[in-house]
């Protein structure tokens, strides 16, 4: 399993710097993204936390995912590899 961990359903107010301390309570977090609108700024409402440590990514889907944050429940799974669209 990769350390990459996707956190969808985020609420608007997240940044990276918040996403990285909620997840930093399981582990060592290397990097903390809020993805955003590349115009407006606006957050995405999702991002990806990569951790130093497998068994904290591991720890880290299983203990927030569907958790409600801010009235939304987020989403948090392994990352997976970006495909190329057509």
């Amino acid at each position: 399993m990769s350390t990459k961990v996707y956190v969808g359903n985020l609420p608007y107010t997240v940044d990276g710097a918040k996403l990285k301390e909620i997840f930093s309570e399981f582990g060592e977090v290397s990097e903390a993204t809020v993805i955003t609108d590349k115009y407006s700024g606006r957050s995405k409402g999702f991002g990806f936390v990569t951790f130093s440590d497998e068994g904290a990514a591991k720890q880290a889907i299983s203990e927030m995912n569907e958790k409600e944050m801010e009235g939304r429940k987020l989403k948090v799974s392994e990352a997976k590899p970006m495909t190329e669209s057509r």
